[in-house]
């Protein structure tokens, strides 16, 4: 029977923003960031993470000063552009209609 992990790929609401340790969910929904680009940043800067239990298999935690140096890397802009922010996507110009009865 599969288990439902959809869990772990959502953020969610701390129970103390002021606690001292967070999960990787946890850790998302203060920054206000996506699971996605937050795991693949603790996976290239191992340091900006902590893990709780044995092993590999343990839960991935940050405490306040790894919260602290995240926040700054996704504050410094968008590193694929070289821009201070990411661009926003721009929506479609709306089609003007077209002239009735010429």
């Amino acid at each position: 029977m599969p288990t439902d992990k959809s869990k772990y790929h959502q953020p969610q609401e701390p129970a103390d923003l002021n606690q001292e340790f967070m999960t990787v969910q946890e850790t998302a929904f203060v920054l206000r960031c996506g699971m996605a680009w937050l795991r693949q940043l603790l996976r290239d800067n191992p340091n900006l993470c902590g893990r709780n239990g044995q092993g590999r298999g343990g839960r991935i935690v940050t405490d306040r000063e790894q919260r602290a140096a995240i926040h700054a890397i996704r504050s410094a802009g968008d590193p694929r552009q070289g821009r201070t922010v990411a661009r926003q996507r721009r929506r479609p110009a709306a089609r003007k209609p077209a002239l009735a009865g010429s």
